[in-house]
């Protein structure tokens, strides 16, 4: 019997099959980014909590120095602010907590970039308008495009968010503006909680979860 030249075969088939590894692999990777980010969000919040104690305990000590300190007292007389290196630690670790998510959110958007090309690559194997069978069960291919970018926005959004508070946590004086700077950081607004739900989807339709 004559060999089959490579005509007679599926030379899609190969192209295919990359795509849909590449993508469960995507996959698994969204999970263990956000499952960093998240832990990366409960030390900045205890690290962000001491930060906002200290400067609540240094505010009520400069009161009772103010008060107990003589009217009469010169400008030149009235002790100085102390520098306090517990504060100065705390703020490093929380700056250094914001540049490990910082190299998380990108990594987030290179996935997202990565999800885009195959979509883009699939689009030019079986052209626009084409409908393609599913990699896996029932998602078609741009769905995951679309779920990425979603993930991607709102840990951006909350990227900005976190740099922010980590710019003023330590400088503001409003002790209710701290409280809010603190809640925001553990609450992060911008994560929405369809992002679980996302992820989940995602992980079902790529057979990391089962039924």
């Amino acid at each position: 019997m004559a060999a089959k030249s490579p005509a007679d075969g599926t030379p899609r088939r190969p192209v295919l099959s990359v795509s849909a590894r590449k993508i469960k692999d995507n996959a698994a990777d969204w999970h263990n980014l956000m499952m960093k980010w998240e832990r990366l969000n409960d030390n900045g919040f205890t690290t962000a909590n001491k930060i906002v104690n200290m400067k609540i305990s240094e505010q009520f000590q400069d009161n009772k120095l103010e008060i107990a300190c003589d009217n009469s007292a010169t400008e030149s007389e009235k002790p100085t602010p102390k520098y306090n290196e517990e504060l100065d630690n705390c703020c490093a670790e929380l700056l250094q907590t914001l540049k490990h998510m910082t190299k998380i959110q990108l990594k987030m958007e290179k996935l997202t970039s990565t999800t885009k090309a195959i979509c883009d690559l699939e689009t030019f194997h079986h052209g626009a308008g084409n409908c393609t069978a599913p990699f896996f069960h029932t998602w078609p291919t741009p769905y995951f495009y679309e779920v990425s970018l979603k993930l991607s926005e709102m840990y951006k959004k909350e990227l900005q968010l976190k740099q922010t508070i980590v710019q003023e946590i330590a400088h503001s004086a409003d002790q209710d503006l701290m409280m809010v700077y603190l809640s925001s950081w553990l609450y992060q607004p911008y994560i929405e909680n369809s992002s679980k739900l996302l992820l989940e989807a995602m992980l079902l339709e790529t057979g990391h979860r089962q039924c």
